[in-house]
């Protein structure tokens, strides 16, 4: 999978000022509501927090994959990003988190959801790539390195 398609250079931000887990999901529905017409901010943090309920997306080394389905949602749309320091993700390692890769999908597109986000964790459990997400420098290199 082409994660360029998915992930837009807009949608990524390095070193975040992110103090808590409700915070970090705060911000990426504001940053994802600007890229779905008709879907707020508040929609976008209500299904990831819903989401969350089931079970944390703290996959482990210091990595979450927020993710959640939206009837209002006409295309997929990732954010990425990384924060100034980890935070309590509540992950299956316990391990606090620094690296949020956010997949919101429409409702109907279950299948698509699966496959993205397996292409996503596939990525992230690389560690030559988490490493250089961690060290990138700007906005554009933390793109570049996830995309690339």
């Amino acid at each position: 999978m082409d994660l360029s398609t998915l992930l837009s250079p807009d949608c990524t931000r390095r070193a975040v000022d992110g103090s808590s887990k409700k915070k970090v999901l705060e911000l990426i529905g504001q940053m994802a509501a600007t890229r779905l017409s008709g879907t707020t901010s508040f929609d976008v943090f209500e299904s990831l927090l819903n989401r969350e309920r089931l079970g944390s997306t703290g996959i482990g080394l210091g990595v979450a994959i927020p993710h959640g389905r939206l009837s209002s949602a006409n295309k997929p749309v990732a954010i990425l990003m990384t924060l100034q320091e980890p935070i309590d993700f509540d992950a299956i390692d316990n391990q606090p988190v620094d690296i949020i890769f956010a997949l919101l999908v429409p409702e109907d597109q279950h299948e698509q959801h699966l496959q993205t986000l397996a292409a996503v964790a596939q990525r992230l459990n690389d560690k030559n790539c988490t490493r250089a997400l961690r060290d990138a420098d700007s906005d554009q290199e933390l793109y570049n390195i996830f995309t690339g």
